[in-house]
């Protein structure tokens, strides 16, 4: 039952997709870690940093859907800020039931560095690219991401073996 390259009793995690996808992410994210070590933040901290500085987001509600966080682990992100003094958290003059973000100096400082790190970083690892390898990888990523966003419902459906086990039609 597959309608795609991946056959379950075929795949392998050394030709997954989803394999190098992950490893590719943590790939990324350790380097980026080693990058932004000297400013005090981690890979999964800036995010929230720069939504702020270009007022992407203003709520830990709004910063973890644009993240893809649960609220508990948002909560515990910008506890860990707060306590470096990137983040200020504030009740709002018009709906003292929302809290409201805003970076300190610190926090401002670091998203102007932030660009350059990044690009720095990215620069690094994509050593060897051509402009159109990277014009195709984006092209590419950016039409797996949109089959994942349409119409999710009905997708990627477990089957139940006899024996009651669940597996996944590719694997991953």
């Amino acid at each position: 039952m597959s309608d795609g390259p991946y056959d379950a009793s075929e795949i392998r995690l050394e030709t997954s997709l989803g394999y190098y996808l992950s490893k590719a992410r943590n790939v990324l994210a350790e380097r980026t870690d080693k990058a932004v070590e000297p400013l005090g933040l981690t890979s999964s901290q800036i995010g929230v940093i720069l939504l702020l500085s270009c007022g992407r987001a203003h709520t830990p509600f709004e910063l973890s859907r644009a993240m893809s966080y649960d609220s508990g682990s948002m909560t515990r992100m910008l506890d860990r800020l707060e306590k470096k003094g990137f983040i200020v958290r504030a009740r709002s003059d018009t709906d003292r039931r929302m809290v409201e973000l805003q970076l300190t100096q610190q926090g401002k400082d670091a998203a102007t560095k932030l660009p350059g790190i990044g690009a720095a970083v990215l620069n690094e690892q994509l050593r060897g690219f051509s402009d159109a390898d990277l014009a195709t990888l984006i092209d590419l990523l950016a039409r797996f991401i949109a089959n994942g966003l349409a119409g999710s419902e009905g997708c990627c459906a477990v089957e139940q073996t006899p024996s009651g086990d669940s597996s996944s039609p590719t694997g991953e």
